[in-house]
């Protein structure tokens, strides 16, 4: 995970709780998908929520929720930072 590295280069301490971090947040979606942002603009389905400086993009596909990417706010995120969905499912 290249946000655990990055952190971990100042704090590996940090790394390691931070990744616990964002592993329950994403957790939590799968509880309550519809608490992100939808985020049309970016692709079909994705939906956004925070995390500090960090944002996690995702989609609900059936009854399964699929993290998309965790980009850094600052970024400049667009529409080819996510994968199109295949509408056969496949």
């Amino acid at each position: 995970m290249d946000i655990a590295i990055f952190i971990a280069q100042d704090n590996p301490n940090r790394a390691l709780t931070f990744v616990d971090e964002l592993q329950g947040k994403c957790d939590a979606l799968g509880g309550a998908p519809g608490i992100g942002t939808s985020r049309p603009e970016l692709g079909e389905g994705i939906r956004m929520l925070p995390h500090g400086r960090y944002l996690i993009f995702y989609r609900e596909a059936h009854k399964d929720l699929r993290i998309e990417r965790i980009l850094h706010g600052s970024r400049d995120i667009g529409y080819d930072d996510f994968e199109a969905i295949d509408p056969t499912g496949g």
